[in-house]
């Protein structure tokens, strides 16, 4: 029979980008000599441009990320060097994991596969401390595609060698992780560690937790 895989987003669902990279952010907008500004309003508006840019043709992360940073300094009427993107890359070794992360993953560690779908460059996600090592691991640079349009996920499927019927996605992005996953057919768990509404345009989820600790529970439940 092949074997169950549980499939998780990283960033946002393993590890904390949206608090790891506030100060990188708040460094970004001192430089542009604009620190009254909102740091996590200008951090959304600048991840919703990455995520429009997830759907054209394929350029590695960072590239979004800096073109990104551009459209976000003129939303805000800022002149500033895209380039000081490089503050957010470098926060990335200090990226720190929820803590339901370890003791979660190491219940289901040996009972399933444990595979990482992120929307990432390979050398930003290897200096992230994820502390263990992923069966499967599928990242856009690798399948040369993200995730909202189904890319990383066929990734996974071929990659990973791995029956929908048999996979489980785990993630908290509505416009990557359901956008992306369920049209194919793929299982979803919501990680909704915020509380957000879900918007009305989202495929529905099949199961939604504020946490990774009701995972081994699901899986034990699972028929066979």
């Amino acid at each position: 029979m092949t074997p169950f895989i549980v499939s998780f987003d990283v960033y946002g669902t393993l590890v904390d980008v949206r608090g790891g990279s506030r100060d990188a952010f708040a460094a970004i907008l001192r430089a542009v000599g604009a620190p009254q500004l909102d740091v996590l309003e200008f951090w959304e508006h600048w991840e919703a441009a990455n995520i429009r840019r997830y759907w054209q043709p394929y350029r590695p992360y960072r590239e979004i990320c800096r073109a990104s940073l551009e459209e976000t300094f003129h939303h805000f009427g800022l002149r500033g060097d895209p380039d000081l993107i490089r503050h957010y890359f470098d926060a990335f070794p200090r990226f720190r994991r929820f803590d339901d992360v370890d003791e979660t993953l190491d219940h289901l560690s040996g009972r399933v596969r444990l595979a990482l779908v992120s929307n990432i460059d390979d050398d930003l996600l290897a200096v992230t401390e994820l502390g263990r090592r992923f069966d499967v691991l599928c990242t856009a640079e690798r399948a040369r595609g993200y995730k909202p349009d189904g890319t990383l996920f066929r990734f996974l499927l071929r990659h990973g060698e791995a029956d929908r019927t048999r996979l489980l996605h785990c993630g908290q992005s509505q416009r990557t992780d359901m956008v992306g996953a369920k049209p194919l057919g793929i299982t979803v768990a919501w990680i909704n560690r915020r509380g957000l509404a879900l918007a009305s345009d989202v495929p529905k989820p099949d199961h939604e937790f504020r946490d990774l600790r009701p995972l081994p529970g699901l899986l034990r439940a699972r028929p066979d």
